[in-house]
């Protein structure tokens, strides 16, 4: 039997989600992730890490891109439904995206994501997942795999208001927990981690195409 995320079978729960991304522009549900479907995404996770195949994120894109280790330190790896755990959980998100669409007449057209590995005072400084205007990100997803996560361990996200440096939300990344956030609105940051911290980072998409080419540089 397939792992289930809870977010899209229980109507409560996605009430909830929609509701507070209209009213304030975030939501986090803790555990929102089935356990077995974590497992299974840490266990690939590891093998991509034991492996040597997730590589150093940057801030940008396309000729814009750089690294700058002052602002972020963490690795990545794009997921792809090679294996099958990444599978499970891309065609969860693609019945999120679905609800959230029929929920809050988003228009939501793809989903993109990646594993995030921040080792021992990994940290990611305040920012906002998309520039306003830029209709590419517009919701951000973010999956915590962390078994076992401490008081002390560090890692928390920092949600801010909108328009605002008032901290309204710091979520612990435990295994399980969801968050969901307006990706040109809610500025956010990664505090230092003492632990290894793992998760999953992504967003849902508007089709920004032209001609036959989605959502192409500007």
């Amino acid at each position: 039997m397939q792992p289930l995320i809870r977010v899209i079978d229980d109507d409560q729960m996605l009430a909830s989600a929609g509701r507070c991304l209209h009213e304030r522009g975030w939501w986090h549900g803790p555990n929102a992730v089935e356990p077995i479907l974590i497992d299974a995404l840490g266990n690939e996770l590891r093998t991509l890490i034991e492996d040597d195949r997730l590589h150093r994120a940057g801030i940008g894109r396309d000729l814009e891109f750089q690294l700058d280790r002052e602002v972020r330190r963490d690795r990545i790896f794009w997921l792809d439904r090679k294996q099958p755990a990444q599978a499970a959980f891309l065609e969860q998100m693609e019945q999120l995206r679905l609800s959230l669409n029929r929920e809050l007449f988003l228009g939501l057209f793809e989903f993109e994501g990646h594993f995030a590995h921040y080792p021992p005072g990994g940290f990611y400084r305040r920012h906002l997942d998309s520039f306003s205007g830029a209709a590419n990100r517009i919701v951000s997803v973010v999956t915590y795999l962390n078994r076992d996560w401490r008081d002390g361990d560090g890692g928390e996200l920092v949600i801010f208001a909108r328009d605002s440096c008032q901290v309204a939300a710091t979520v612990q990344p435990r295994a399980g927990t969801m968050v969901l956030f307006l990706s040109e609105e809610i500025p956010h940051e990664v505090l230092p981690s003492r632990n290894d911290r793992v998760s999953i980072a992504g967003w849902f998409r508007l089709n920004a195409s032209i001609g036959n080419q989605i959502d192409p540089p500007r």
